[in-house]
């Protein structure tokens, strides 16, 4: 890849950003302008916008990078993101704006009237939003590296400051406009290249092969191996081998390993000829890079699809920087509206990270040695398409690739933000919300140079798992049920969330690395969801004194039109009902 083309797609991407984040700095003049803009965000912008922040770093890499190592199981992925919004639109788009609240914190306190439960809510807003936040710093420093050489942490304090400049300067009214038109920006930079690359697949001349079957190498190849790594062969292979396996140093000589597992030290290069097998990796159940949703896959794939889909459908109605966007909608009728236009964009967006992903096996295999699956969107073109058209493609990629990157950082910074400023901070002013805006960031940025290794993809569905076992709850019984309580609120969240948050931490430690126990962390949300909904209505059915007196006004104030409910008061602790 050309890093000049690349860098200055980079840095076209980050002025863009600065420019249209300077025009809604221009027109926030209120308070309501910069948290809520003012509630006026129209469906079609507001889809936009949502659509442009939801479409992360797992989106746009992650995605095909699963696909790569793991094949057509994958697929689950973007079914699970774009279903979640059907999910959000029967069950939770229009009671939550008419709520009145501006984050879920809010809701929590105007549904069950506790300063208890309304911090618990927070706590959790904060971890989902830095889990989820932490991806997309990673995800910025790998495609930096890739494409110019850099330290992979510069890509990560890039983005970090743009999103931090960005939120603290215009608030909602700048990062709607922003995000919106990051939106199109990522469509138009997958949906180019992929086309070329369609092409020239269709007139390579090279045999088909169906997309389920385990990856070979079309040509030779020699694959520097990053790190240390185990390989598993189904049965013997000979390769050229420059370095040491086995703990055995070869210089260039031709070795022949047999069926079974081999450790290949960092820094090998190994050699292989047309029609070789991939070999497999002791920590993935298809030549994957480590990761948690690789291992014990292929043992348990039933069960790994289910825990996949609970967690992508049921986690989006809980993501902090989803959930902020629907209380800049004029009404609940346009919440409603906003989501059913979501639905349409997304869809169409991820009918393109599984082409990348599937172009990968065929042309990249040897990714899923060098544990850079994550890079195949971006790698791609020069190795299909190669000389100036490839450079420009691939720049276009990385271009888009910050685009995801800076769209999805900047509503969950702002969501974050939010909740810092309402319940940690000592005043709701603007100049505390640009404090928050630093402490937000700077967490996940100081983690990011600390945790490696975690696909990006599997580090999002995480934090989609700690969201469905916590939020989901809260939403769909706070909206629906009339006998939720606080302390039934806050068991639920507690033992939902917290064994799914306790699963994470679990599992990004590596430990255990396979059996039954290592298959319930990685997947928690099978287990955590019912844990949490269950928990949920067995303790408010145990304390039925403790329904707060104005749930049956609130109740209806989520249900009503609003010309209907014109009369209720507005949700406690809102920051656009305060402006």
């Amino acid at each position: 890849m050309n890093e000049t083309y690349a860098v200055l797609a980079v840095a076209l991407v980050v002025v863009a950003t600065v420019l249209v984040g300077s025009l809604g700095l221009r027109i926030s003049r209120t308070t309501s302008d910069f948290y809520v803009a003012s509630r006026t965000v129209g469906p079609r912008l507001n889809a936009a916008a949502i659509s442009g922040e939801y479409l992360s770093a797992a989106s746009f890499l992650g995605i095909a990078g699963l696909v790569l190592i793991q094949g057509p199981d994958m697929l689950w992925y973007p079914v699970g993101y774009t279903a979640g919004y059907l999910v959000l639109l029967v069950f939770v788009a229009a009671p939550l704006r008419r709520s009145g609240a501006y984050t879920l914190p809010d809701f929590a306190e105007a549904r069950l009237e506790s300063k208890s439960v309304r911090r618990f809510a927070g706590t959790f807003v904060v971890g989902v939003g830095w889990l989820y936040l932490l991806p997309q710093l990673q995800g910025a420093g790998l495609t930096l590296e890739v494409v110019t050489g850099a330290p992979d942490w510069l890509g990560g304090v890039i983005v970090a400051v743009v999103v931090v400049a960005a939120v603290a300067a215009g608030g909602m009214r700048s990062i709607t406009f922003v995000q919106a038109f990051q939106y199109w920006l990522k469509l138009t930079a997958l949906l180019i290249p992929a086309l070329f690359l369609v092409l020239a697949w269709q007139n390579d001349g090279a045999p088909r092969v169906a997309f389920d079957e385990p990856p070979s190498f079309r040509e030779q190849r020699n694959v520097r191996v990053g790190e240390t790594v185990d390989l598993r062969l189904e049965e013997p292979l000979t390769v050229t081998v420059t370095g040491t396996v086995d703990g055995t140093r070869h210089d260039g000589t031709s070795v022949e390993l047999p069926a079974g597992t081999h450790r290949v030290d960092g820094g090998t290069r190994l050699g292989f000829t047309e029609g070789d097998p991939v070999p497999q990796t002791e920590e993935g159940s298809s030549a994957g890079i480590s990761s948690p949703y690789a291992t014990d896959r292929g043992e348990r794939p039933l069960y790994a699809t289910y825990g996949l889909i609970l967690a992508t459908f049921l986690g989006t109605m809980g993501l902090p920087h989803v959930v902020v966007r629907f209380y800049t909608s004029p009404h609940g009728i346009a919440a409603r509206r906003t989501t059913v236009v979501v639905l349409g964009l997304i869809g169409a967006f991820y009918l393109l990270p599984p082409v990348y992903g599937a172009l990968g096996r065929l042309y990249y295999p040897e990714l899923t040695l060098t544990g850079d699956a994550d890079a195949a969107v971006l790698l791609l073109p020069e190795r299909v398409i190669g000389g100036l058209g490839g450079d420009l493609l691939g720049a276009l990629l990385a271009g888009g690739a910050f685009a995801a990157f800076l769209s999805t950082a900047s509503g969950l910074t702002m969501a974050v933000a939010g909740v810092i400023t309402q319940d940690v901070l000592p005043s709701r002013g603007v100049r505390h919300f640009r404090l928050a805006t630093v402490l937000a960031m700077a967490m996940p940025l100081g983690a990011s140079m600390l945790v490696g290794g975690l696909p990006v993809a599997d580090a999002v569905g995480l934090a989609f798992a700690v969201s469905a076992s916590s939020f989901c709850p809260l939403l769909v019984l706070g909206i629906w049920w009339r006998r939720l309580t606080p302390p039934g609120a806050l068991a639920g969240m507690l033992t939902g969330g917290g064994s799914a948050l306790l699963a994470v931490a679990v599992t990004m430690s590596g430990y255990p690395e396979t059996g039954v126990a290592h298959a319930l962390m990685a997947w928690p949300a099978i287990w955590s969801v019912p844990l949490g909904f269950l928990t949920m209505v067995l303790v408010s059915l145990a304390t039925p004194g403790r329904v707060p007196p104005g749930t049956d006004a609130t109740l209806a104030r989520f249900h009503l039109p609003e010309e209907l409910a014109a009369g209720q008061q507005p949700a406690k602790g809102a920051l656009g009902a305060e402006a």
